[in-house]
């Protein structure tokens, strides 16, 4: 298990449940918007709107934390995030903020404390990225979007 080192926002509410796994199983932990204000926002169908956690977070070198939607608000609601999975970076100490669009049919709004995505943890690895004067050759070749049928 990794520890990710969390502190919260001077002007977030200590109320609001640190992000947390809801089942032995899952994957993604929850993460929650927490208001300054202790309001909430509603999103219009098609808007999208910067939520905050009132989250920062130490992630150890080597990992990253990916934001990704829940599946519940994107069924129920067309909650969805336009930047799924987005990445916090290891060095990267701000405000944990999470990008929720509308793409439903009715507003929606966002509650003080309510759960608005998960997060995973993973490993990172980084390459190099050498200029060269070919590739090799495969069978798919340079085949695109939708090269490979549809099945």
């Amino acid at each position: 298990m990794i520890a990710i080192r969390v502190i919260r926002d001077e002007d977030s509410d200590p109320q609001i449940a640190l992000p947390s796994y809801e089942t032995a199983g899952a994957a993604g932990a929850d993460v929650r918007a927490n208001f300054p204000d202790r309001t909430g926002v509603v999103l219009a169908p098609g808007a999208r709107a910067l939520i905050p956690t009132g989250l920062r977070l130490e992630i150890p070198a080597g990992y990253e934390v990916q934001v990704r939607p829940r599946s519940g608000l994107a069924l129920k609601h067309g909650i969805t995030l336009p930047n799924t999975p987005g990445t916090i970076d290891s060095d990267y100490r701000g405000p944990l903020g999470v990008i929720l669009l509308n793409a439903g049919t009715e507003p929606f709004e966002v509650t003080h404390g309510e759960r608005i995505a998960q997060l995973i943890v993973a490993p990172v690895l980084q390459a190099q990225f050498d200029l060269v004067d070919g590739l090799s050759d495969t069978e798919r070749g340079t085949g695109g979007f939708g090269s490979t049928g549809r099945s």
